[in-house]
């Protein structure tokens, strides 16, 4: 049976973020453009890297993630497409999805798999 850690629901989180910066354009009616390419790739990679690390927990998929997260946060200043649906679904998307990674990060680092007290 799975044991569902904060871990791997921070993933399971990620991942529908993922899915919903994927439809977004759709959902939320900016469909073309810049707005739409980089919710469309940076979508799938999300989701991507969060099924990646419910498969099998690595430290540099947290990073990634926060990465990702940090870049669909300021993507609407740097792509110019900073104003209505599109940037705020994508400031609210990468927040929450940088939020959480470094929420993992942090959790790993302050207390390492290999470092449990039960054996």
């Amino acid at each position: 049976m799975i044991e569902w850690t904060n871990s791997k629901l921070c993933d399971v989180v990620n991942l529908i973020l993922g899915a919903i910066l994927f439809v977004s354009p759709w959902v939320f009616g900016y469909a073309t453009g810049m707005p739409l390419k980089n919710a469309f790739v940076l979508g799938i990679v999300i989701a991507a890297v969060s099924i990646a690390a419910l498969a099998a927990l690595a430290v540099w998929e947290e990073w990634l993630n926060l990465i990702l997260g940090l870049w669909v946060l300021i993507s609407p200043w740097v792509l110019g497409f900073a104003q209505g649906a599109a940037m705020k679904v994508h400031v609210i998307i990468g927040a929450i999805v940088a939020i959480l990674a470094a929420i993992e990060l942090w959790t790993l680092y302050q207390n390492p798999p290999g470092r449990s007290a039960v054996h």
